[in-house]
């Protein structure tokens, strides 16, 4: 059972099952075998048929139930919906949650290795800021997660992740960049087997020149030189410019940086659809794209379906 690739449908309004649909296509018959996705079977096919895509596909309601190899292996949650693409914020959230926790007791009982969730509107969750939180809550883990985007050229990591940017900065302390960070590093070289070589950016435009009063200087260098001590491969802080302007970062594994945008602006710019997420520090490997819902392009045929392969093949790679 190890050897399934599991994906988690996610957001129902949104270009999720279109780009599921496109992905399948491009797949081997070798890894379709290995394919099954958790959602609501009714709902995924009227999606299916809503946008114009003819794609079979077989109710599974154990992982232990045979798989058709020639259609996507749906493990079906019960959902009541009248519109396919529109359905009420209670009903989705209840949904949503039922089918992350299929996912998460799926893993955590050593059926499967990890899985993948397309993207998810974060609305639908009251007390977390998104995925990341509310799985690294359920894996009983206490800031030691990070969200890592990875992509083929570099790779990035958020100290904070999707939080007004307000209360993110008050969030950046000593105690969370050393947990993080010396987390971060323990937790990619169990992933990837390598010690990763990691630089961290600095909070304030130019590092505010390293004035005593400044973070840099307060906060984020007297971390550097602590991580240093516990062998960390850790430099830094870098200004944001010199890092991505200089293409500085080709010298790195990861970025750290001290916000979402900070780190993800640059990525997506260099990366495009080629990066993935994936959740560091879990008793599992849990991977999504590197996209959200887009909302505005549903039924309109012209979604970007590489980060959800590129999820897919980075899973299997792992199994």
């Amino acid at each position: 059972m190890k050897k399934k690739i599991c994906i988690v449908a996610g957001e129902p309004e949104s270009i999720n099952t279109e780009i599921i649909a496109k992905s399948w296509k491009k797949l081997s018959n070798n890894l379709k075998k290995k394919i099954f996705v958790i959602g609501n079977f009714n709902l995924i096919n009227d999606q299916f048929n809503g946008i114009g895509i003819k794609i079979k596909t077989n109710k599974i309601n154990s992982i232990s139930d045979k798989f058709d190899s020639k259609k996507i292996n749906i493990f079906n949650i019960n959902l009541n919906y009248k519109k396919p693409f529109k359905i009420n914020i209670k009903k989705k959230s209840k949904y949503i949650s039922k089918c992350l926790n299929l996912a998460h007791n799926l893993c955590i009982e050593k059926k499967l290795i990890g899985f993948i969730n397309c993207s998810i509107d974060k609305n639908i969750f009251k007390n977390y800021d998104g995925v990341t939180e509310f799985l690294a809550k359920k894996n009983k883990l206490n800031n030691t997660q990070n969200m890592l985007i990875y992509g083929k050229e570099f790779s990035v990591v958020p100290i904070t992740t999707h939080q007004n940017l307000k209360n993110a900065l008050k969030k950046v302390n000593k105690q969370l960049l050393m947990k993080k960070i010396f987390s971060l590093s323990a937790d990619y070289k169990k992933l990837f087997r390598n010690k990763p070589k990691i630089a961290v950016l600095g909070l304030n435009p130019h590092n505010s020149e390293f004035r005593n009063s400044s973070e840099e200087t307060k906060i984020i260098k007297p971390c550097v030189n602590s991580l240093i001590k516990k062998k960390v491969k850790i430099y830094g802080p870098f200004s944001s410019d010199q890092m991505f302007l200089n293409k500085m970062y080709k010298k790195f594994d990861v970025i750290v940086g001290m916000y979402h945008d900070q780190v993800l602006t640059p990525l997506k710019i260099i990366s495009g659809f080629n990066a993935i997420n994936i959740t560091l520090g879990l008793k599992y490997i849990r991977v999504s794209p590197d996209h959200g819902t887009a909302k505005n392009l549903i039924k309109k045929n012209l979604s970007n379906y590489k980060s959800l392969l590129n999820a897919i093949f980075f899973l299997n790679s792992k199994i």
